[in-house]
């Protein structure tokens, strides 16, 4: 049920076991990138994992049938505080990577360096530059949390790494 067209519609992921991002922006061949939705799932800390493992699938999925993209793109785990963080943020990887899969959506990786490379030009740039990137990219008036302008940037990456693809396959 994908209806955009020549328009190609990206979900951004930045998974987490307590808050996890997400950003849907859509590229069109003349109008650029519009921003579509974004936002936070937050989950009760004091819930068993399991519990908020099954919360964070039940929203993702709504969030995908709701506004159908057609590709994610997911943060990969590149480190974590310790070992049982590291856990609690794959098992969140692996739900939003289960969540995508099973609503057809094609489903790309990316590590916070290559995003921050891809929005801001440098590897190494701090969450408030990624945030003001984002929002000057996107022309978002609010005040997008952490996790939503890392989910956008997500998005943007994809999309950039696509246009990069296409520009090499023309050369």
């Amino acid at each position: 049920m994908k209806r955009h067209g020549k328009n190609k519609r990206v979900m951004g992921i930045d998974p987490g076991s307590i808050f996890c991002g997400y950003g849907i922006i859509e590229r069109s061949g003349k109008d650029g990138t519009e921003y579509i939705v974004s936002g936070r799932i937050a989950l009760n800390r004091g819930d068993p994992l399991n519990k908020r493992l099954a919360e964070l699938f039940t929203n993702l999925s709504e969030i995908i049938i709701e506004y159908q993209p057609e590709e994610a793109a997911i943060e990969k785990i590149f480190f974590a505080k310790g070992i049982k963080a590291a856990l609690n943020l794959g098992h969140a990887r692996g739900i939003a990577l289960v969540a995508a899969t099973i609503e057809n959506l094609a489903v790309f990786e990316y590590s916070a360096l290559e995003v921050k490379k891809s929005v801001v030009g440098y590897g190494r740039a701090d969450k408030r530059q990624v945030m003001e990137m984002v929002s000057g990219i996107l022309d978002i008036r609010q005040i997008l949390s952490e996790d939503s302008a890392d989910a956008l940037a997500l998005a943007l990456c994809h999309l950039n790494t696509l246009d990069l693809a296409t520009l090499a396959r023309k050369a």
